[in-house]
């Protein structure tokens, strides 16, 4: 694993960096993708500060995570739960 130093631009600063070299381009994508989402908020509300639009686009991102994060977990449980009752062989009685 070779490391790599890299420098991102994020909301008009950059950013130093050293990543492993197989994370070049998500770090990059990434960036790209903070940066999209501030020019949205940019031409979607009157604010003009970076420092709250970052915060801005950190809380959609974060809030977009938890909601993978919790799909990702129902869907776990989901299929748990059909396996336990697959294992258990219910069957529901006739009327």
């Amino acid at each position: 694993m070779s490391s790599l130093s890299i420098k991102v631009n994020i909301a008009g600063r950059t950013y130093p960096l050293t990543i492993a070299r197989e994370e070049e381009e998500m770090i990059r994508k990434a960036a790209a993708e903070i940066n999209k989402n501030i020019d949205i908020l940019k031409q979607s509300y009157a604010v003009k500060d970076n420092q709250d639009l970052l915060a801005m686009t950190a809380l959609q991102f974060a809030t977009k995570n938890v909601e993978e994060i919790d799909s990702v977990e129902y869907e776990n449980l989901t299929k748990a739960i059909i396996q336990l009752n697959n294992e258990l062989n219910i069957e529901e009685p006739s009327s």
